[in-house]
């Protein structure tokens, strides 16, 4: 299984400075939110909650990316994440999903979370925080509840801004109808 790159095995990154390393990051970071951001507007177009989603394993070998779907599968679990998961636990023929990274417009729900914690995944990123809904520190956080026999590493505010007008456009035109 793939060894997620750490700022003293990256071999591109050895003996350099931390914020180096972090800014290597967010770059990466900022490039793989702007493919979730594409799915989020899949999912406005198919007038869908606009949340996308990436996940991708620690070599980049591998990703799936996806969009709500709730309205169209009349599936209530559909959100973009699990999709993403069950998109990435066919390729791999498991449901574990060790030392993987998924992004995400918004920060995952209770559900959500509960189901990237069951597939150990290693670190989530997201862009705009979820007040009323949010387990990955907003309302909850379970990325570091020590009951649980896995914790998450969590990154949040990559391309907030851009996340967070989509969501606020969409349930705006919502209202306005």
């Amino acid at each position: 299984m793939p060894q997620l790159r750490t700022e003293s095995n990256h071999p591109d990154l050895k003996n350099t400075p931390s914020s180096a390393y972090k800014m290597a990051m967010t770059t990466n970071d900022e490039k793989w939110m702007h493919i979730a951001l594409k799915q989020a507007q899949k999912a406005f177009e198919m007038d869908e909650v606009p949340i996308g989603a990436v996940l991708v394993d620690a070599d980049e070998t591998w990703n799936t990316a996806a969009c709500n779907e709730v309205i169209t599968q009349q599936d209530a679990t559909a959100h973009a994440e699990i999709m993403a998961l069950r998109k990435a636990g066919q390729i791999m023929a498991n449901y574990r999903l060790l030392n993987s990274t998924l992004y995400v417009t918004v920060e995952p729900c209770v559900m959500c979370m509960g189901a990237l914690i069951h597939a150990r995944i290693k670190r989530v990123v997201f862009g705009a925080k979820d007040p009323k809904w949010g387990a990955a520190g907003s309302l909850y956080d379970f990325s570091q509840d020590s009951r649980f026999n896995h914790q998450i590493e969590v990154t949040s505010g990559i391309l907030e801004t851009s996340c967070r007008t989509l969501m606020q456009t969409f349930f705006k035109e919502r209202r306005s109808r």
